[in-house]
């Protein structure tokens, strides 16, 4: 192969396997050459992306190091992504009454699904999590994108015990955008004792949903080393869990005028 088709190919297969290190000698190996030819290869590949803006290419050492690419969105991008949620939102055809918004096209919008865990995965990249874990259903899509920038599963925790789950742990939670006593449940084989977990969600009012998910992980031993939502409420002040990082903030919902308050959060990094 020619050099720039390396380099291509080189780019290629590490933006599709994201946080997954690749030892020299598998390039090696894959194009039949030296390993001073793919350095220089790896050197112009990691240019190219920085430049454009596309992510990180960096070199890992030890034994178990090796070459990795590295999901990543600058601050402009951020802006430009929070700014497109804001417009999104505050179309006042979203008005579903009692407050509520409908945003199901926006957390089932491959596109900007990508682009919202590609924040995530820059804000928790160093967070030590093992796993991230969501509740069904619309914070399924975000989750399992963030899930897959950071090369750890995705757990999914039940509202209803599903029997292809097999053993379950469940618990009961208060839900602050029902007003009443729900449940949840997660496989027992989802989380091992003493693992990290990263919990990614769509939407939080209260926090009630989120404060659950800690706590059925809590049943498991696990701890938890951030919290990310793409849309959190301004009311109420006092949520129920004190730290976590929401891409945009939904302030005022006025049903007789049909205006949407919708912000960005200014210190997502």
């Amino acid at each position: 192969m020619k050099r720039t088709e390396r380099i291509g190919a080189i780019i290629k297969i590490l933006s599709d396997s994201p946080s997954k290190p690749f030892g020299l000698s598998y390039f090696c190996d894959l194009f039949g050459a030296a390993k001073s030819s793919i350095s220089e290869d790896l050197k112009s590949a990691r240019e190219i992306v920085r430049s454009m803006e596309l992510g990180l290419i960096e070199t890992i050492p030890g034994a178990r190091g090796g070459v990795i690419f590295i999901p990543h969105i600058y601050d402009d991008q951020c802006l430009a992504l929070q700014q497109e949620l804001c417009g999104l939102i505050k179309d006042p055809i979203r008005m579903l009454g009692g407050g509520f918004l409908y945003t199901s096209d926006i957390m089932f919008n491959a596109s900007l699904t990508k682009k919202m865990a590609l924040v995530f995965a820059r804000r928790f990249r160093s967070s030590g999590a093992e796993y991230v874990a969501t509740i069904e259903t619309k914070g399924i899509p975000l989750a399992l994108m963030t899930s897959w920038m950071l090369n750890i599963p995705a757990v999914v925790v039940r509202r209803e015990t599903k029997i292809s789950e097999g053993p379950t742990i469940s618990i009961n939670y208060f839900s602050g955008s029902t007003g009443r006593i729900q449940k949840m449940s997660m496989a027992k084989r989802a989380a091992l004792p003493g693992s990290h977990a990263l919990i990614i969600d769509d939407f939080m009012r209260a926090g009630g949903s989120i404060k659950g998910i800690a706590e059925l992980l809590d049943e498991f031993d696990a701890h938890v080393v951030g919290t990310g939502v793409a849309i959190a409420t301004t009311e109420p002040e006092n949520k129920k869990i004190s730290e976590y990082t929401p891409l945009v903030y939904l302030g005022d919902v006025d049903e007789n005028s049909g205006k949407i308050e919708v912000f960005p959060n200014s210190q997502i990094f």
